[in-house]
């Protein structure tokens, strides 16, 4: 049996399950999960497939955040070093949404290695999804905010991996096109 790819399929199904009801804020409302395997596949990319508990935890990164799952719960599944991860990239959900996003920027360039890989494929997945299906409601300079946002929290993580930063920034480059932003990287 490989081990590997049952945490995989493991992480797969349970964040399948937790975030079943939940879309994205797109358009075309997309289920939640095609975030999540975006995500997932981007660490698997990046980390060529070597880091299986990496992939996984991407699967899960919003468990904590966006579902009723417990870090009691989380560990028991699939271990302290992938509650660690997701741990690591949950916002406080209890602080005003501003606050948040100011503490992403800040503390980005504090978190691991590892951490830092699925924030900047995170964001990367953000953004293709915010051209691809733009949220409901969100004006033109209300996306332009959110590139420019996504760039300093993924500024801060640079150095993690080339892979993901060229991903991040060829979206960006292409979302900022997209929405007549006109700044390049």
């Amino acid at each position: 049996m490989n081990a590997d790819l049952v945490l995989v399929t493991r992480a797969l199904d349970f964040a399948a399950r937790r975030h079943a009801a939940q879309r994205r804020k797109g358009l075309a409302a997309e289920p939640y999960i095609n975030h999540l395997a975006e995500v997932a596949l981007l660490l698997a990319q990046a980390t060529g497939g070597e880091d299986p508990a990496l992939v996984a935890a991407g699967l899960l990164h919003d468990t904590l955040e966006d579902t009723p799952t417990s870090e009691q719960e989380l560990e028991r599944e699939f271990g302290g070093e992938i509650l660690a991860l997701v741990r690591e990239v949950t916002d406080d959900k209890s602080l005003p949404k501003e606050v948040r996003k100011r503490l992403q920027v800040e503390r980005a360039g504090d978190k691991s290695a590892r951490a830092r890989l699925i924030k900047i494929a995170d964001k990367t997945c953000n953004l293709r999804s915010i051209v691809a299906s733009p949220p409901l409601g969100w004006t033109r300079h209300r996306r332009l905010e959110y590139f420019r946002w996504a760039l300093e929290v993924v500024d801060r993580c640079r150095g993690a991996s080339s892979f993901l930063e060229n991903a991040f920034d060829e979206a960006y480059r292409a979302g900022m096109a997209a929405l007549g932003g006109g700044e390049g990287r």
